[in-house]
Formats: C-alpha cells, sequence, structure tokens
C-alpha cells in the first residue's frame, strides 16, 4: 500500500495524542505517529513545525529545551490542562465523523 498524507484537520488531533503520554521533540513526534500508523502517514517537517507554534499560541502545549537521545539540544512540547482538553474534544469529534462516514460506506455496500 501507499504513504499517504494526512487527511486534513487530523494533525493536531496526533500531535496531541503523541503528546499524551509525556514530552516530546518533533522528530520523536514525526516517529511516534509514522510507528503508530505502520509507516503509513507522513508528517513533514513543513506541517509539524507550524502546527507546533499554532497549538502553543491556544496555549495546547508548552515546551522547554532539553537534550534528544542523541544528546543534541531540541525543543520538548508537552500537552497543558487546555491541551488534555482540546484532546478530549477532538478525539470525540473524530469518532462522531468516522462512524458517520462508515455509516455512508456500509450503506453502499453492494450496490452498483
Amino acid at each position: 500500500m501507499s504513504r499517504s498524507n494526512l487527511v486534513q484537520g487530523t494533525l493536531d488531533l496526533m500531535v496531541l495524542q503523541a503528546l499524551a503520554a509525556g514530552p516530546l521533540h518533533g522528530y520523536a513526534i514525526v516517529k511516534w505517529i509514522k510507528s503508530r500508523t505502520d509507516d503509513y502517514l507522513q508528517v513533514e517537517e513543513g506541517a509539524l513545525y507550524p502546527a507546533l507554534y499554532r497549538m502553543s499560541r491556544k496555549k495546547w502545549l508548552d515546551s522547554e529545551l532539553g537534550l534528544s537521545e542523541n544528546n543534541r539540544k531540541a525543543k520538548f512540547y508537552r500537552l497543558t490542562v487546555k491541551g488534555r482538553s482540546q484532546l478530549s474534544h477532538q478525539t470525540d469529534a473524530w469518532i462522531r465523523y468516522t462512524s458517520a462516514v462508515n455509516k455512508v460506506l456500509a450503506a453502499t455496500v453492494g450496490r452498483a
């Protein structure tokens, strides 16, 4: 199967979910998403970093400098209380959306 771009509107949700277990730097977020999707979804830096900045401006994320696993300076992002609330809200909305799409797909199965 070919690799896919992100469905519009899902990047924030996936980044918030990646950070739910604890702080990560940008490259680790990319690796987490890639790993959890069996290498199907690729997050480009050109999409990730603007999303991280946007979510930081909305106070969903905090950040601090630290050392990566390679002893390189990196900015680590973590969820704020507001970010955890947003994750819950977006997860609920995504579940409702995918349920609705699945109902449409199930209704058309077997029809020519």
